[in-house]
């Protein structure tokens, strides 16, 4: 491919626990399972790169144990990372919890990856044909917030930006909110987010109130194992998703936009393209941890 894909989000690590179920408040209970893994924006840079897309790591990263993971990660996975290692800070980390039911709660404590300035951005310049991808987990940091606001203006109207706003939509600033609304081309969430959003529980209607907040993009909101809706040209349209046993939903909806963007740069249409991503985290609730989307050949073999 000769686009590339620029991630501008965050790279921490995972502390997964598997549980039988949440402890009640004031309460214990004993992990069946613990892995330390990269995770956040990687999964989805994961996802991407394995579908062949080129990928570089803008994002702020630190010095530690967990920026050692991290950048160890993503040099395996081919991922080209911009910046150099913040020398005062380490690279932050997420405690989830995984329950019996493969559903996924999370703890985050922020480090490095929320330090992200405007200098660090400066000489950015993706090409025409190149996608930049930004999450709403980025808006929650002040730095952070400060320097994609920054870009935004500076992109190239031929670079494709994917924003997902993530869980914590709520808590964005409504002033980001509104300017990431603005130069989105593609609108990436799910249910959950998108009704947290519109205050509409149902996906389609969600989407087709997100995609009338957009200033220049299309929608796609994804419903789980019914697959996803993509809004676009004023179309609504239902993609179903592929029967699976399901392991572990950690980073469904990571691998689902990592394949759904390595698709939209390989010229696929974007029903193809959320077709493909369906089946993309189909593949990766298979098995446990949160980077497990699939490689190219695994998915060809699996949609085909």
């Amino acid at each position: 491919m000769s686009a590339r894909l620029w991630h501008l989000g965050n790279v921490v690590v995972d502390l997964v626990l598997a549980v039988p179920a949440l402890p009640e408040r004031g309460g214990d209970v004993l992990a069946t399972r613990a892995e330390r893994t990269p995770g956040g924006g990687f999964n989805v840079m994961a996802a991407a790169a394995r579908q062949g897309l080129p990928v570089t790591y803008a994002g702020a990263h630190g010095t530690g144990p967990c920026g050692e993971r991290a950048r160890a990660a993503l040099r395996a996975e081919g991922i080209d990372v911009l910046l150099a290692p913040r020398p005062a800070a380490d690279t932050g980390f997420v405690v989830c919890l995984v329950d019996a039911g493969g559903e996924r709660t999370f703890v985050t404590s922020p480090g490095a990856e929320a330090t992200l300035t405007a200098a660090d951005l400066a000489e950015l310049r993706p090409a025409a044909g190149d996608l930049v991808y930004v999450t709403g987990y980025s808006l929650l940091h002040d730095s952070n917030r400060a320097a994609l606001l920054d870009l935004l203006p500076r992109l190239d109207p031929a670079v494709t930006l994917v924003a997902d706003p993530g869980p914590l939509v709520a808590e964005i600033p409504g002033a980001a909110l509104e300017l990431l609304l603005a130069r989105a081309d593609w609108w990436s969430c799910n249910a959950r987010e998108a009704a947290s959003l519109t205050g509409l529980d149902d996906p389609a209607e969600a989407a087709r109130a997100l995609r009338s907040r957009l200033g220049r993009g299309s929608v796609l909101v994804r419903t789980g194992p019914d697959g996803c809706v993509v809004g676009r040209d004023g179309l609504l349209v239902g993609v179903p998703g592929f029967a699976v046993d399901a392991v572990d939903l950690n980073g469904a909806g990571d691998a689902h936009t990592g394949v759904f963007m390595a698709a939209l740069a390989r010229g696929l249409d974007p029903v193809a393209a959320a077709r493909r991503a369906n089946a993309g985290a189909a593949l990766a609730v298979t098995a446990s941890g949160p980077a497990t989307a699939p490689d190219a050949a695994r998915l060809d073999a699996f949609v085909n």
